[in-house]
């Protein structure tokens, strides 16, 4: 089982989903994966931020949706000093969405948009260093940045986090992009083309592994949910896009190989 205690700056730790309606989330989510919901701390500190855990292990969070903003899965990076990466990100032409700010003793947290217009946020651990249990079934396995100008996302999270981008030519003919830190795969990038509508900004998304995508995209539907994209094959194993009740879009993946 894949158990995290830390995580190296600049990578991937934490998702958490802003709902309209927490319980109903909640009870789809747990339903989908197993999850089970906890409190971190009393509704007048947290808000009613709960926490997903499976097996007794944190796997990702879920709180209620903030005014003027839509349901959404928030990819956050794990960072050393918040302050120093939101410097970072205004020096690289992003824009701060949520300053810097104390979450308890937990860590310290801000949320921007990238040069892209992606939606991201960084955390800074304290006594939460972000998931413990990843990569594996019901954890998340994967965050993807989709955009029409991956030339400019490069440049950006290079300067922000470091970054070195490895491209590659898929069957399709389209190109696809792992970040790279220090060698090691830390998330992707896929170019939008004509066939996403004009309307669909750049977003990151996540990827929820699954041991069986067809049922849980079968399940997803009869829970509630629908289908953006049918379960389909590609190189590292199978993936649909699916979103919940509420409209929020998340991806389930079975690897052919998972990490141990």
């Amino acid at each position: 089982m894949p158990e995290r205690a830390r995580y190296q700056s600049g990578t991937p730790a934490w998702v958490d989903l802003m709902s309209p309606d927490v319980d109903a989330s909640i009870k789809f989510y747990g339903n989908l994966f197993g999850w089970k919901a906890a409190a971190l701390g009393s509704v007048e500190t947290l808000g009613g931020y709960r926490q997903f855990t499976l097996g007794g292990k944190s796997v990702c969070g879920v709180g209620p949706l903030r005014e003027g903003a839509r349901t959404w899965w928030t990819s956050y990076i794990s960072v050393d000093d918040v302050d120093d990466a939101v410097r970072n990100v205004v020096k690289a032409g992003g824009e701060l969405l949520m300053k810097p700010a104390d979450v308890t003793n937990a860590g310290r947290l801000a949320i921007f948009s990238d040069t892209v217009g992606a939606i991201i946020a960084v955390w800074q651990p304290e006594t939460i260093y972000g998931a413990e249990l990843m990569s594996e079934p019901a954890t998340l396995t994967w965050n993807e940045l989709a955009t029409r100008t991956p030339a400019v996302a490069k440049e950006f999270y290079g300067e922000v986090f470091g970054w070195s981008s490895e491209d590659r030519e898929l069957p399709s003919g389209h190109t696809y992009t792992h970040w790279m830190l220090n060698g090691r795969r830390v998330g992707g990038m896929r170019v939008m083309d004509d066939l996403w509508p004009a309307a669909i900004p750049s977003h990151w998304t996540v990827y929820f592994g699954s041991e069986d995508v067809d049922a849980t995209t079968r399940l997803a539907e009869r829970l509630g949910g629908k289908v953006t994209v049918p379960a389909q094959d590609i190189g590292p194993g199978r993936f649909a896009v699916l979103n919940d009740p509420h409209g929020a879009v998340f991806s389930v993946v079975t690897l052919n190989d998972w990490p141990t």
